[in-house]
């Protein structure tokens, strides 16, 4: 095992061509940190920040291929997860995660649907996440994916805190119409509230991905989970700034 004086952080994720999204934008975040950023292909998509037109999987013994070499040459604590194919595919990944390493902090973005509009998966619900639920450490959605986990709710915090029975939660306040731009921790019944220290001006393509991205960095560095979600959020504040365009630029 090689030795560097920068911890390692995994990201499990699509491969977006432009570069804004999954992998490359994963390794960028991670780079800014000081982290040295690990990738394991998920998907390659045919897309850019405005257009989504595929995507085709990687099969599930390739993926498992790349982390088991991965995890035999680096020691890996923290990782994220993005796009997947399906649960199933999702809980085989973390469960060798979890057998490589038993300490491993996983973060889980779930995307359902692309920015540029494209739907991944059309069946989601608490029954359909609580087989891999117990197996993460954090999951990262947005008021409209807590809404389509729970199409009935009234409230998207109920939701949040019912998932907080298995996991971390982080309720991001991006699409939140109450409360825009406010995210929302809750970690061992607690609830930690990070408003954003700035108006944010600009929509970015992949925002989701450098946020958890920024996450699992600051664990890496071993930061705990309220001040990794806290210096995530003013690092995605600055990135969300940085231009006009869809495509943000990396840095502190």
């Amino acid at each position: 095992m090689q030795k560097n004086k920068r911890p390692y952080a995994l990201s499990i994720a699509g491969f977006d061509p432009s570069g804004g999204a999954g992998l490359v934008s994963d390794a960028k975040t991670m780079e800014a940190h000081k982290v040295q950023g690990l990738t394991v292909a998920t998907a390659i998509t045919v897309q850019h920040e405005s257009v989504f037109q595929r995507v085709e999987w990687v099969k599930i013994d390739l993926i498992k291929q790349q982390i088991n070499l991965l995890f035999q040459q680096y020691q890996i604590d923290c990782c994220k997860i993005g796009l997947i194919e399906n649960w199933e595919v999702l809980l085989e990944i973390t469960t060798l995660l979890l057998d490589l390493n038993p300490q491993i902090k996983i973060i889980v973005d779930p995307i359902f649907r692309a920015s540029a509009g494209f739907d991944f998966h059309q069946q989601v619900s608490v029954q359909y996440l609580e087989k891999w639920l117990p197996n993460i450490y954090l999951l990262t959605p947005n008021a409209q994916e807590l809404a389509k986990i729970d199409a009935q709710a009234t409230n998207l915090m109920t939701v949040a805190k019912r998932l907080s029975e298995y996991c971390n939660i982080l309720y991001k306040g991006g699409h939140n119409p109450m409360q825009k731009g406010t995210d929302f921790l809750l970690t061992k019944g607690e609830l930690y509230e990070y408003r954003p220290k700035t108006i944010t001006t600009y929509e970015k393509h992949g925002s989701g991905c450098v946020l958890s991205a920024a996450i699992v960095a600051n664990l890496a560095l071993g930061k705990t989970l309220p001040v990794a979600c806290k210096q995530a959020k003013d690092y995605i504040t600055r990135f969300l700034n940085s231009n006009e365009t869809l495509l943000g630029y990396h840095h502190f």
